[in-house]
């Protein structure tokens, strides 16, 4: 072989090796960690989001399932936004004018490079005040086996209640907030982040300056709300869905709550005429477990307790502390007396309802993981006395709720899965009828966090002596007790 032969075959060599490493380094990319979120509007709106390796172009096609022939030929086209995160490229689509009642499949990635995702589906809200909804709490797992056992709980409630028309997360979704372990989250939970719509809530493990310095990780991971409600600690926003308006609150915001939050809040609700008013939040305001009696949840109570009564909200759902509590209908902070009860038959279910009944019920619905809480039987005064139900799910399995709403109805239930044999449990019941509505009313504190910076000062210091008080009433309990 002579020597321009040579030199001839091995440029050919390293030309095919060439794109060899082309190709494996494209091959390497993937579309991973998508999620479809609520956004304002239940019936016309949602939030894709999705995660690369690589940088390139944020592509959704989506075409009514009814449509759907195997292909999106017919499909209709969105572009979005691309940034990068962690040394990984994070694509964002909000999409405002799907129909409702509609039935979505979906596929994100890049067009031009023919790479996508998984085929998805998501379906928008009809409006016919009839709906469910599933909570869980507190995954939290650090390893891809306890991530897979949490799954097991979600599988669960999907069982139950497979026509839901969304999930909500209550927060801590991940431990030490990884990128392994969001891939491990996202690759476990697939099958439900990629048929459901979700509702994040923010937890203290998911991106908080307390947590390791971890920040903008919540809204670089969901397409959620894009105003100012970002935060580097987490988002709050709202929605309408059926005849319910729920907003969703970021309790990292805790040092103490912003003004703009709390503003935000008053106005968001106020300026609502919904039937039924619910709150999602990651601390819980009343809880059992190992931190209820901790600065961050003191603090938060003496804040959101009086805004939660004036606005009249009718549930609140919560995490954080890893053990199962319901109270009963709680205003100022102690149980409402007097609160009338009627007994219906519902779908041949004999079920009992707090009639108009005034104050909030708070859910705490344990963990959906494996990190979980015995009860704090020291918990600060009156939390165990307004608990109907209070106890922990170690040894014993994840935890999930269904709510369904129906009209002026709202049934309540709490299941475990049990960790060996995965048989369901039905652990707790509650029920609200309401026969009268709500009227919205103008409100216009002022939500701006640049326009309230000052008021952190003034918040801060009667959040320190509002603290100590209430550790003093502690103490009285206790040496009273």
């Amino acid at each position: 072989m002579n020597k321009n032969t040579k030199r001839t075959l091995a440029l050919v060599l390293s030309m095919l090796m060439l794109l060899g490493s082309f190709a494996v380094g494209a091959s390497a990319d993937e579309v991973k960690r998508i999620s479809c979120v609520m956004n304002e509007n239940g019936s016309t709106s949602r939030g894709f989001s999705w995660y690369t390796y690589e940088n390139g172009a944020s592509d959704l096609q989506i075409v009514k399932t009814e449509d759907f022939d195997g292909t999106f030929a017919n499909a209709v086209s969105y572009e979005g936004t691309t940034g990068t995160y962690r040394d990984q490229h994070i694509h964002k689509v909000y999409v405002t004018d799907l129909e409702a009642g509609v039935s979505y499949t979906y596929r994100v990635g890049d067009a031009d490079k023919d790479l996508w995702g998984e085929t998805c589906t998501v379906t928008t809200d009809d409006g016919d005040d009839s709906f469910s909804f599933i909570t869980i709490a507190d995954v939290q797992a650090s390893s891809d086996e306890n991530f897979a056992h949490a799954s097991l709980t979600l599988k669960g409630a999907l069982e139950v209640a497979p026509e839901a028309s969304f999930i909500a997360n209550l927060g801590d979704y991940v431990n030490d907030n990884t990128n392994d372990e969001w891939d491990w989250y996202f690759k476990n939970f697939a099958f439900a982040n990629n048929a459901y719509t979700q509702v994040p809530v923010a937890g203290n493990h998911d991106g908080n300056i307390t947590n390791k310095l971890n920040t903008n990780c919540f809204k670089n991971t969901f397409a959620l709300d894009e105003s100012d409600n970002q935060s580097l600690e987490g988002v709050y926003y709202s929605f309408d869905y059926g005849n319910a308006h729920i907003a969703v609150l970021n309790t990292n915001d805790m040092y103490p709550m912003t003004q703009a939050q709390r503003n935000w809040l008053i106005n968001d609700m106020k300026q609502s005429d919904a039937t039924w008013k619910i709150i999602m939040m990651h601390r819980s305001l009343y809880s059992a477990g190992k931190n209820i009696n901790k600065p961050d949840t003191v603090i938060m109570r003496n804040v959101l307790l009086p805004i939660i009564d004036e606005l009249g909200i009718d549930m609140v759902y919560a995490g954080h502390d890893h053990m199962y509590l319901r109270t009963t209908q709680v205003y100022g902070d102690a149980a409402v007396e007097g609160t009338e009860y009627v007994t219906e038959t519902v779908n041949g279910e004999s079920i009992t309802f707090a009639l108009d009944p005034k104050g909030t019920v708070y859910t705490l619905p344990s963990t959906a993981g494996t990190k979980r809480y015995g009860v704090n039987e020291d918990a600060m005064k009156p939390i165990l006395d307004v608990a109907d139900e209070a106890f922990s799910t170690s040894d014993w399995g994840g935890c999930f709720c269904v709510t369904e709403i129906d009209g002026g109805k709202l049934i309540y239930k709490a299941y475990v899965v049990d960790d060996e044999t995965q048989e369901i449990e039905l652990v707790d019941t509650y029920a609200i009828k309401k026969t009268t509505g709500n009227t919205a009313e103008e409100s216009t504190l002022d939500e701006s966090l640049a326009s309230t910076v000052f008021q952190y000062p003034i918040n801060l210091i009667t959040a320190i002596a509002q603290m100590l008080g209430s550790y003093f009433k502690m103490l009285f309990d206790l040496i009273g007790g």
